[in-house]
């Protein structure tokens, strides 16, 4: 295969790749890492290095949109960052010291429960009647514009949510992948904000968390432009494209499909790692 074989099927599959992961609310990066490993036999600190500067792009390009039209609570995303970005920085600092087979069975987990997460229905909003101390003195609560008008929410649990985060920078320091499911998971079950909110802001969040592993990664060596390259150009047209898409079709069909293609992932990586592939 020639590097220009090589760079456009990377390509294809980065654009795949963000295409899908913006219509699911994964995210990009939790496809492309087990892609470049398992079809292209990359090694795994270099496909995760790739990824994460794909991530930075794609959450930079769409955190303006959300942000102008009112979703994104970006004080909630900032206070957040600080957790993120700790574990963003100690999970880059683990993945240049842990052998890549533990990573890829690391990786392997975090594909299925990604998966299952994909497969649940998104839960209704809570309406919080208790209210948290620390979210009114940071001035976390906020508002977000709805078919009916502008609805209001409280932002509850903060400290246990913060502790949610720290675990989901880790992961996306170790893995490359965003962690995105972790960060709608820490505010939309544990903090109790409306779903849109909540995908939004970790949309947000992404790219700084990205960043930060990314720069030791970047020290490492282990992100390389000719590999960077095509995943950044395909994925983030892809991101786009599904953006769009998104606001007027179902994907509950396509969540079970990108579920099933995740699962079987995880599979092959667990297999080439018990092989001695990896």
């Amino acid at each position: 295969m020639t590097i220009l074989e090589f760079s456009l099927l990377v390509w294809v599959c980065s654009f795949s790749a963000g295409f899908v992961g913006a219509l699911t609310g994964l995210g990009g990066g939790v496809v492309i890492v087990p892609l470049l490993t398992a079809m292209f036999g990359v090694d795994i600190r270099y496909a995760v290095g790739a990824s994460l500067v794909s991530v930075i792009a794609t959450s930079l390009g769409a955190a303006s949109t959300y942000i102008k039209q009112g979703l994104t609570n970006w004080r909630l995303g900032m206070f957040l960052e600080v957790a993120t970005t700790i574990g963003a920085l100690v999970g880059a600092f683990m993945a240049t010291i842990v052998s890549v087979k533990a990573l890829s069975l690391v990786l392997a987990i975090v594909l299925i429960y990604s998966a299952l997460v994909s497969q649940q229905s998104p839960p209704k909003d809570l309406a919080n009647k208790v209210s948290n101390p620390l979210a009114e003195s940071l001035k976390l609560h906020g508002a977000y514009p709805t078919s009916e008008g502008i609805k209001s929410y409280q932002v509850n649990f903060v400290l246990p949510g913060f502790g949610v985060m720290l675990t989901a920078g880790v992961i996306s320091g170790l893995l490359g992948i965003g962690s995105g499911a972790f960060k709608v998971l820490a505010m939309d079950r544990v903090m109790g904000i409306p779903f849109k909110v909540s995908t939004t802001t970790s949309n947000f969040m992404i790219g700084v968390t990205a960043a930060a592993s990314a720069g030791v990664y970047l020290a490492r060596g282990y992100i390389d432009p000719g590999l960077s390259m095509p995943v950044i150009l395909g994925v983030l047209p892809g991101a786009f494209l599904g953006a769009k898409v998104l606001l007027g079709t179902k994907t509950q069909v396509l969540r079970i499909v990108f579920s099933l293609v995740l699962v079987a992932m995880a599979f092959k990586i667990i297999y080439n790692s018990l092989a001695g592939e990896v």
